[in-house]
């Protein structure tokens, strides 16, 4: 699949870091470090400027090592850019530790899955199809 892309960056555009990788680091584009304090989020630009195909999203994750090693996560994960988007990628962190954080100018901040997706058309009905789970959630499959 081919998405246009402007890098306005200082960085290499986000490549797949293995031939199986899902998804694509994406790099803190900041002309000075920011101070994430216990507790707080900021949003941090990356410099990309991209135009997906209609029936396609770009989901922004967490990266694993951040999030365990350093309490770091996306706050709004996955967040979703619609293709019909046009502005800068930019991503919303939340620094969960009792530590302050900082982020440094081309800094791997979360990563990037380009995901295909359908529009759902709502059929209004009276009654729904009985299935084996019901209306059971919040854990009401067992914990096994």
């Amino acid at each position: 699949m081919n998405v246009k892309v402007i890098n306005k960056s200082k960085h290499a555009l986000p490549h797949y870091s293995t031939f199986a990788s899902a998804g694509m680091d994406l790099r803190a584009n900041i002309d000075e470090s920011i101070s994430l304090k216990p507790l707080a989020r900021t949003i941090v630009k990356t410099g990309i400027f991209m135009e997906l195909p209609v029936g396609f999203e770009a989901q922004v994750r967490p990266r694993s090592g951040l999030a365990f090693k350093n309490g770091i996560t996306v706050l709004n994960s996955p967040g979703t850019i619609d293709a019909d988007y046009r502005g800068e990628v930019a991503v919303i962190l939340v620094n969960l530790s009792a530590e302050e954080f900082i982020i440094e100018d081309g800094q791997r901040i979360a990563q990037m899955v380009i995901a295909k997706h359908e529009q759902a058309q709502w059929i209004e009905v009276e009654i729904l199809e009985n299935s084996e789970r019901g209306s059971g959630g919040f854990g009401s499959t067992g914990v096994k």
